[in-house]
């Protein structure tokens, strides 16, 4: 019996809930987006039928943290205010709680994902484990039952052999999860990996596995109906991933022969069948980079993958599509045999996030946003949550958007995928889009020798790259007609017989200092030429380079020099698009003037470019001991008190965005003066607290 669906609630945010709602207005059904306070102007709530805000189905007596995404009751009471006959989960969130399937089933709304008993099987690792065994899967060597004490886990270990690595039964994305080289660092692992898993999951049960050497994350597409069939669509190669967090996807993988394929595939198809699997669901397998016949089960992801478009790329089938037709109680119209893998998909994953600084969480407000074609035959896809004027906050994952490109082979794939990221430019919001073109064009990753470390071992020696001169020139071009009177750099200081000076700007970026002469011939609202010229000085905040640096730093310093026009092509109050030919070599740029920062986006990355200053030595020893937010977020610590005397490196504010805590620490001895409470929002780069040094001894004067 097929159950009609006509209106589908979206129990998400973001890129995956436009996602969807994308599927579901091509199929002719009603959406139903839900929101909170900070995603009131969001994408999803403007590209939905109808909204609702969840704070606004907040039952009396209710706590007041109730009303967002992971409010159950609401997200129910939401869909049953507005008609919706299913919803449709995404991912995170609720999209694996047992409870909210129930829920659901109990109210009398399809859930567009499996049984919950398949929830709660594969929810639990141990039990996924157990589940799985028993149809022949094969899994890593380890020890996985309920109730193991840490002495049952060092009993173990010995014969699992070394490596092992810990891993929580509940949750996932790496929280709990070490690896352990030797015997006498187990205790303490143990000891903290519960301590984690109890803090993230509210379950400590732990089980041990062996470490597989070189390993690389494998994952197969399973389909499956309530009427008996299951079927895989290929795999797909996450290896790319930073902290156990994925970066970059493929699909197919380099890695596999086409009997290794069919051999996942079945087995993964098997996984699904052992808890009774309907819809859309993943099954994660390990693999050896050393041995890619012999692969292992990890764990079974029970919705929609965030990677899953580079499936839908190469096999042509909308997944999301596909999991409407599931929850109908329709015949999967989909065999084994017409399932065909063409060409080659990757994806990157766009994230506010600063790779140059560790990688902390970003935030501020879009600007201005440019996202490549995706017209037909380009081979590009955009799944974005992005807008311009959007504001990015720290209450939520900080992933904004997935360019994903398809090619006849995965070296085309590659391509289209820098150039796509290349066009991808995001002003307002330090994004990690540098950092992934850093990524793709490593010999490693080009040609395809990849393992699950490989990005934390490219992210520990990535630095952000240096302007290009053209980023420089465009800025000084741009400030040509956007003087002040205020700006001393602005003035034209002298002047020629028959003509001003050149305009000068001064100019921080990177490491650098450049300054920035214009010799301007004409120009006029949208157009400028002039002859540029670029000197490079390095910043005396960075003293003396290092003997093996003296070259670079020569051809740093060598001044650049080129004819240049610039030509305005859009403007809106923040941002502008222009063309910038160089010595008649054409190129699109973006570019906006938020304060005194330039941003300017074009074909080799985004830079952030300041206007400097005169700086006093009385101003420096002000701000030695100032403390900043890195980025924007919730203060949810304050360890010292206006008036406390504290040593350099005690701890100060503690600052929490996007799920990530951020200890902040005092730069210098002094006494405390602290700006913010617990529970204030901040902003990147407000200023903390501050920590006034003692003042100097006789003796020391």
């Amino acid at each position: 019996m097929v159950t009609p669906i006509r209106t589908v609630l979206v129990a998400n945010r973001g890129e995956i809930a436009c996602r969807v709602i994308a599927t579901l207005r091509r199929l002719g059904l009603r959406s139903v987006a839900i929101y909170t306070d900070p995603d009131a102007h969001a994408r999803h709530v403007r590209e939905a039928d109808t909204a609702v805000h969840l704070g606004s189905l907040v039952a009396p007596g209710e706590p007041r943290s109730a009303g967002n995404y992971l409010d159950i009751a609401a997200v129910v009471r939401a869909a049953q205010a507005t008609g919706a006959d299913a919803v449709h989960p995404g991912y995170g969130f609720l999209s694996e709680k047992q409870q909210f399937a129930d829920a659901l089933a109990n109210a009398g709304i399809a859930f567009i994902g499996p049984p919950a008993s398949a929830i709660a099987t594969m929810g639990d690792k141990i039990t996924a484990r157990a589940a799985v065994t028993e149809r022949g899967v094969p899994v890593v060597p380890g020890l996985s039952r309920p109730g193991l004490t840490d002495d049952d886990l060092i009993a173990a270990a010995p014969e699992i052999g070394f490596p092992v690595l810990i891993k929580p039964s509940a949750g996932g994305g790496g929280k709990g999860m070490h690896r352990v080289e030797h015997p006498d660092a187990l205790p303490d692992a143990l000891a903290r990996a519960r301590r984690e898993a109890s803090a993230a999951f509210g379950d400590d049960a732990l089980f041990l596995e062996h470490f597989v050497d070189t390993p690389r994350h494998i994952e197969v597409q399973v389909l499956a109906d309530s009427h008996g069939h299951v079927i895989h669509l290929g795999e797909r190669e996450c290896s790319l991933q930073r902290r156990h967090q994925k970066v970059i996807e493929e699909a197919p993988s380099a890695l596999l022969d086409a009997a290794t394929r069919e051999r996942i595939g079945q087995a993964a198809c098997d996984a699904a069948r052992s808890v009774g699997y309907t819809g859309a669901g993943t099954v994660e397998f390990i693999v050896s980079a050393h041995r890619p016949d012999e692969f292992f089960f990890m764990e079974m992801n029970t919705r929609l993958q965030v990677e899953h478009p580079v499936t839908e790329m190469v096999t042509g089938i909308d997944l999301v599509e596909q999991q409407i037709r599931v929850a109908r109680g329709e015949v999967l119209a989909i065999a084994q045999e017409d399932v065909t893998l063409v060409g080659h998909a990757i994806e990157a994953r766009v994230y506010a996030e600063d790779p140059a600084n560790g990688f902390l969480p970003t935030g501020g407000e879009i600007v201005s946003l440019a996202e490549p074609d995706t017209a037909a035959g380009q081979g590009v896809r955009v799944d974005s949550a992005m807008l311009p004027g959007l504001v990015v906050g720290s209450d939520y994952d900080p992933m904004l958007a997935k360019v994903i490109a398809h090619g006849g082979d995965r070296a085309e794939a590659i391509e289209r995928l820098d150039h796509a990221l290349s066009e991808t430019r995001v002003l307002g919001v330090v994004t990690n889009i540098d950092f992934c073109r850093f990524v793709l064009a490593r010999p490693e990753v080009r040609e395809a020798r990849l393992d699950t470390e490989l990005l934390d071992r490219l992210a520990a020696g990535y630095a952000a790259p240096e302007p290009v001169p053209e980023a420089l020139a465009l800025v000084g071009l741009a400030r040509v007609g956007n003087r002040r009177a205020d700006d001393v750099w602005d003035s034209q200081v002298g002047f020629r017989l028959g003509a001003h000076a050149p305009v000068v700007s001064r100019l921080s970026a990177g490491t650098h200092r450049r300054e920035v002469s214009a010799e301007v011939h004409g120009a006029d609202e949208r157009w400028i030429t002039a002859d540029v010229t670029i000197t490079t000085t390095p910043d005396p905040d960075e003293g003396t380079p290092a003997a093996d640096e003296t070259a670079a730093d020569e051809n740093t310093a060598q001044p650049w020099t080129a004819r240049v026009e610039y030509v305005a092509q859009h403007a809106t109050t923040s941002g502008r698009t222009a063309r910038l030919i160089v010595d008649g070599i054409s190129q699109q740029w973006s570019l906006a003037e938020i304060g005194d920062q330039w941003w300017a986006s074009g074909p080799a990355g985004t830079w952030i470019v300041e206007l400097t200053r005169t700086v006093l030595d009385a101003d420096a020893g002000q701000t030695a001991g100032t403390i900043v937010s890195p980025m924007p977020g919730t203060v949810v610590a304050v360890s010292a008190a206006t008036g406390d005397e504290v040593g350099a490196g005690t701890a100060i504010v503690v600052v929490e965005a996007m799920k990530m805590e951020h200890t902040l620490t005092a730069p210098i001895d002094g006494t405390a003066t602290v700006s913010v409470a617990v529970g204030d929002k901040v902003s990147a780069g407000q200023q903390l607290a501050h920590i006034d040094s003692p003042a100097p001894t006789p003796d020391a004067a």
